[in-house]
């Protein structure tokens, strides 16, 4: 279908151009939106006449995105979910669920603003964009955490699905040779070395019988 853009739209046009796009895109987003109108004679004058109403509005309409943008940027929110030991979710987090942490926080952005291609499946401090418009785009961070304490943790920089933060292990403290040297002198602490000599004595006495 062919539509007349009645405000710029990242990657598909700018205000006034004729595009083609699909017919479900066109209904159910350009059209009841009022970001588009169909094209044909009547709507392009239709658009001519008031193309400098559109631009004002435009305008207000990009002046109050820069004004959230402007508070929200860069700003970081927690998201607490369940996971497992590793930081794989169960479940994950949609551009919906950014939408609902941001009301809670008092920000109004609709789900079509969170460029979110793929939801978000591990504990981390995540970015994600906002388009709040079509001239204002901005990031902010997502911190996915089991707590909020971890949250805390994440937000200093610390990787909660390391080796070290799962079992304690500095992995920057381990080195190959650590696990492959044939000649590596380990000591057996009293307890263990006297388990050792006790079974070795206990199957001379069998090997005695049995003779």
């Amino acid at each position: 279908m062919d539509v007349i853009l009645l405000e710029r739209i990242a990657k598909l046009g700018q205000m006034g151009e004729t595009v083609k796009v699909r017919d479900g895109y066109a209904r159910n987003y350009l059209l009841p939106t009022g970001k588009a109108l169909r094209a044909n004679a009547a709507n392009k004058a239709r658009f001519e006449a008031e193309r400098s109403v559109l631009e004002a509005r435009n305008l207000e309409r990009k002046n109050e995105a820069q004004t959230v943008a402007d508070v929200l940027e860069g700003k970081s929110f927690i998201a607490v979910r369940a996971a497992g030991e590793t930081g794989q979710l169960y479940g994950s987090v949609a551009a919906r669920d950014v939408v609902e942490i941001l009301g809670k926080e008092g920000f109004n952005v609709s789900r079509n603003q969170v460029v979110l291609n793929t939801p978000i499946k591990t504990v981390g401090v995540h970015p994600v964009q906002l388009q709040l418009h079509a001239e204002v785009e901005i990031a902010i961070e997502l911190n996915v955490a089991r707590t909020a304490e971890e949250a805390e943790r994440q937000s200093k920089g610390e990787d909660l699905t390391s080796a070290d933060a799962i079992y304690g292990i500095d992995e920057d403290a381990l080195r190959p040779e650590d696990f492959f040297n044939p000649d590596a002198d380990f000591d057996l602490d009293d307890d263990a070395e006297e388990a050792t000599e006790a079974e070795a004595s206990e199957e001379a006495g069998e090997d005695e019988d049995d003779k």
